[in-house]
């Protein structure tokens, strides 16, 4: 397990993290979004050992991260902005990884590039900038690494190879109980592809959940009756938000669906219909409910 207890983290005179507190489980997909400037990247440098927190402590199961050559084995870390050595190809830095990585698989190496189709005798300058981060990819999955950190993990992919790193990631969750930590702008990015979110805003997670739970525990309601009714007909019904057109009102509702369900059918509707929400509008209601304007937290900054 991934924990990080009261982390500050200071550039100058900029605080990148405040007093930031997170746990993220073995085995599991870990998203995290927010604007540029909101942490993300600092969270995983951090994690990786790359940088030391100001404050409070990074452990990886009870073992602190920076300057401990043990844990940062187990550790692969994809930055946003790649590196890799001046004129290498993807064989030279095959040998840098193996030197590095004690689990480093040369086989998994080699179908890792059937399944990208790279060339891998070609330099690296040569490549696009998303063949570029397949590259960084197929190096990253064939260490065999415990924790596997991704910094914009999709950026610069077609959809064709998004679906193909997803699927390569849900197979090191899976089969091998690996934990990946992955950041995105894009909550839609994330969405089909975490089993947790947290969102990072000015330095600190301002929420974190369960992705399943998050879209069953909040959905839709369209509801109408034959008699004229107001919101004060469904007292005892969790509902974020209300709007009532004509005869037909339109609830946001959190709580158990299939209990919820039964209490507005007992009523006798004449119309009545649940709707799944988009994890992007779940975000919408539960920050509006911490006093955040969604739209706001996630918007992008021009630098």
């Amino acid at each position: 397990m991934i924990t990080a207890t009261n982390v500050t983290k200071r550039f100058e005179d900029t605080i990148a993290l405040q007093s930031l507190n997170c746990s993220i489980p073995e085995g599991c997909v870990y998203g995290l979004v927010g604007s540029n400037g909101s942490g993300k990247s600092t969270l995983l440098r951090l994690i990786s050992g790359v940088y030391r927190p100001e404050t409070g402590r990074i452990t990886i199961d009870d073992s602190e991260v920076f300057d401990n050559p043990e844990v940062k084995k187990r550790i692969v870390f994809v930055p946003d902005e790649l590196y890799f050595l001046p004129h290498a190809s993807l064989r030279r830095m095959e040998q840098l990884y193996a030197s590095v990585f004690e689990r480093f698989s040369h086989e998994r190496f080699e179908q890792l590039l059937q399944e990208f189709s790279l060339n891998p005798n070609k330099m690296l300058t040569t490549f696009s900038k998303g063949m570029r981060r397949q590259a960084a990819t197929i190096l990253a999955l064939s260490c065999n690494a415990d924790f596997i950190l991704f910094d914009e993990t999709f950026d610069g992919l077609d959809p064709v190879m998004r679906n193909l790193v997803k699927n390569l990631l849900y197979g090191e969750v899976l089969e091998r109980r690996a934990t990946a930590v992955i950041t995105s702008h894009s909550l839609r990015e994330l969405e089909d592809t975490c089993d947790q979110l947290a969102l990072l805003h000015k330095g600190g997670i301002i929420f974190e959940s369960d992705v399943e739970h998050l879209k069953t525990s909040l959905f839709k309601v369209q509801i109408a009756f034959g008699e004229e009714y107001d919101r004060s007909r469904f007292e005892g019904i969790d509902a974020l938000s209300y709007e009532k057109q004509g005869s037909v009102a339109t609830m946001i509702v959190r709580g158990d669906r299939a209990e919820t369900e039964a209490k507005l059918r007992a009523m006798g509707p004449v119309l009545f219909e649940i709707l799944p929400l988009s994890l992007e509008e779940v975000f919408v209601y539960e920050m509006g409910q911490r006093g955040y304007e969604f739209s706001e937290v996630l918007k992008q900054e021009v630098k």
